[in-house]
């Protein structure tokens, strides 16, 4: 490991992941693993200990533009106590217990920590075509393997309810349009003006 990621980073983080997997395979099942913004999180404890340049880029164009958006959500809400874009309102149901909300704010600190590490290495150019195959295999699993009322990655409409606006097969092929062109491609040429 270089010394621009510090020992106790990978190991904090690594501790934080065997904290909750458990707990989310409890309260959500291991469906909720499929999220693009859980993929990341794993992703990016493989990439601290690997410093790998191509797996850090991939979340970076996959979940970095989300996650902004995600704590834009929160905080505003936080602060104003109005619902925003409705992204971070689970973190508001007071019946969830307050440990595994906390477990949630892994949103706050995750695109920090990618942020650093594309300063640290760089971004790959080539993620805009890995993180689509991707999310190629992402998008039929959380369809296919999840529960509708879940929702994973919005396979089955935009927001926490599936969609009744279009057959549910056109609004799926759809997202696995939508996420290459309306995120990945925006987000791939950000990150190269900003990190390369």
């Amino acid at each position: 490991m270089s010394e621009s990621i510090p020992l106790w980073l990978p190991i904090a983080y690594t501790l934080f992941l065997l904290v909750l997997v458990p707990v989310y395979w409890k309260h959500y099942g291991p469906g909720n693993f499929l999220w693009f913004s859980d993929v990341a999180l794993f992703s990016v404890g493989i990439v601290l200990w690997t410093e790998n340049q191509l797996l850090l880029s991939m979340m970076a164009v996959g979940v970095l533009g989300l996650e902004l958006v995600w704590n834009l959500d929160y905080f505003g809400r936080l602060l104003t106590g109005k619902e925003l874009l409705g992204l971070s309102d689970y973190m508001f149901h007071r019946d969830k217990s307050l440990f595994l909300r906390g477990l949630s704010l892994f949103h706050v600190f995750l695109p920090a920590i990618v942020i650093w590490l594309l300063i640290e290495c760089g971004y790959d150019t080539r993620a805009i075509w890995y993180q689509t195959a991707l999310a190629w295999v992402v998008l039929p699993l959380s369809y296919s393997l999840t529960d509708p009322k879940e929702n994973v990655n919005w396979v089955y409409g935009f927001g926490s309810e599936p969609q009744t606006a279009i057959p549910k097969g056109l609004y799926f092929a759809l997202s696995m349009l939508f996420f290459p062109i309306c995120i990945f491609i925006p987000s791939h040429f950000i990150l190269q003006w900003v990190f390369n």
